[in-house]
């Protein structure tokens, strides 16, 4: 559906901050389903932990809503552009229910649940092939830069 090429031309996110790596659906206003390919080449792992490497939970979090930032986008029909500047809002009832280690595979399941005068309201969940293993509901702002 939406490879890293076209991926990069709707984030403004670049290494090591870009957490999508591919879209697999996205049904415009509604749904999106994404993946982000979990390595041991990622910087955090360095530090978080040494002797047991473990996928950040707040990473996960922005993993989902950059997915979250490419449904938002399409359902406006736009692009971010240096005017414009997409930021979190509020996150709600996050929970994290397994770690996340390099080698996983995330897929990233957001819901548009609201949107109005830039404001969107998301449910999100990532998962690790049929385990959950994090879930919240985010809200998110786009805003003009002055």
């Amino acid at each position: 559906m939406m490879d890293i090429h076209k991926i990069l031309k709707q984030l403004p996110h670049r290494y090591p901050f870009l957490l999508v790596d591919r879209v697999l659906e996205l049904d415009k206003g509604k749904t999106i389903k994404a993946l982000k390919n979990v390595t041991i080449n990622e910087p955090f792992f360095e530090g978080h932990f040494p002797h047991r490497p473990v996928m950040p939970g707040v990473l996960m979090l922005e993993a989902l809503a950059q997915a979250a930032a490419l449904l938002a986008f399409d359902a406006l029909d736009t692009s971010p552009n240096d005017q414009m500047v997409y930021y979190f809002a509020g996150i709600d009832g996050a929970r994290f229910k397994r770690p996340v280690e390099p080698g996983d595979q995330l897929t990233l399941n957001v819901e548009m649940l609201r949107m109005k005068a830039g404001i969107f309201k998301f449910k999100a969940s990532a998962m690790v092939g049929d385990e959950l293993a994090c879930e919240a509901e985010l809200t998110c702002a786009m805003r003009a830069i002055s």
